[in-house]
């Protein structure tokens, strides 16, 4: 009689637990009168924050009720403070959202112990993918990049640990026999255009649409590589750039070592693109309005035209694309991370 007693009770649970969740699903949302949070783990003025400005201006538009947007720059910490605050303290009630970068969804960002956050856990929106990178040789240099009987190419870098595209010339030296020495320190991309054209160093990396209109003298400049690592980046119209050779094609079958793959596959997962992410446990039906609204947005030919001028390189994510990347990054195991580690050591 108990048993039958307490399964009744149970049933009718259930049974409110479905019409309490159905009604959920089929309630109209609406941000009418509020203010929704936008946070961006950087200084203002910089390309996630101009991305986050006009995400903001359009999501005013398409979400319903045309809610009020509000950027909050909240930098420190790698953006990992951002982060934190976003996993920690926000409600997951639609009113607060993020606009990151693939460094915050980077395990060497996020498993430090000041970090209280799992990229992979917000709920994603959608994002933006920013193209490739090209390597870059001085043509006079060329010649002793695979003669190790000759002093090596000066291989420039910029301060701290290289950028996705420079590690290029780590796989390079690795198992394509480049030989090359790391001259490291310089502040920024404009440091190392000028360095390339004194010939301070003899070969770097930059972003495909970067060099678009920079070092273009092909009698001086030879694009030896282009990383591979986005297929669908869209064509800079630097037609050395845009043909040349896929550096990922040019190491298939090279590395046999399981840990040394891992590696190379973590530094494959490291994409520069952005995101936009909701907190965890945020209701599907908040995260499906607002997946919406991002596909208003990025339609809109007033959005496109804005992006154009202002986000150079561009191309969007979906929500699915954009899941993907930040997972492929955060699976990352730590012994990929420590032998990336000391690869990077090894290259100086």
């Amino acid at each position: 009689m108990k048993a039958r007693f307490l399964s009744a009770i149970l049933t009718a649970a259930a049974c409110v637990g479905l019409a309490s969740s159905a009604f959920a699903a089929d309630e109209k949302i609406s941000f009418e009168g509020k203010t929704i949070k936008m946070i961006v783990p950087t200084t203002a003025g910089g390309s996630t924050d101009i991305a986050a400005r006009l995400f903001a201006r359009f999501f005013t538009k398409y979400l319903p009720g045309n809610p009020t947007l509000v950027v909050a720059n909240m930098p420190g910490g790698h953006g990992v403070n951002a982060l934190n605050f976003l996993a920690q303290q926000a409600k997951p009630d639609g009113l607060t959202m993020a606009l990151s970068s693939n460094s915050e969804a980077d395990p060497i960002t996020y498993r430090v112990p000041q970090a209280q956050y799992d990229p992979a856990k917000f709920e994603i929106i959608g994002g933006l993918g920013f193209g490739d990178n090209v390597m870059i040789v001085r043509a006079d240099a060329l010649p002793r990049l695979l003669d190790k009987s000759k002093p090596p190419v000066a291989m420039g870098s910029v301060s701290g640990a290289p950028r996705s595209g420079m590690r290029m010339a780590i796989w390079g030296a690795e198992h394509l026999g480049w030989n090359i020495k790391w001259v490291t320190g310089y502040p920024g991309s404009p440091d190392l255009v000028l360095a390339l054209e004194r010939g301070e160093i003899e070969m770097t990396s930059f972003p495909r649409f970067y060099v678009a209109d920079k070092l273009t003298d092909t009698k001086k400049y030879k694009i030896i590589y282009l990383d591979g690592l986005n297929p669908n980046a869209r064509p800079s119209g630097r037609a050395d750039a845009d043909s040349a050779p896929i550096f990922t094609a040019a190491m298939e079958g090279k590395i046999q070592d399981p840990k040394i793959r891992a590696a190379y596959d973590y530094w494959r997962a490291a994409l520069l693109f952005k995101w936009i992410g909701l907190p965890a446990k945020t209701p599907e039906a908040i995260r499906d309005v607002y997946r919406a609204a991002f596909a208003k947005v990025t339609a809109d030919p007033e959005f496109t035209a804005a992006a154009d001028q202002s986000i150079e390189g561009y191309q969007i994510l979906s929500p699915q694309e954009t899941v993907k990347m930040i997972n492929d990054l955060a699976t990352t195991s730590d012994e990929a991370l420590q032998t990336m580690d000391t690869l990077l050591r090894k290259a100086g």
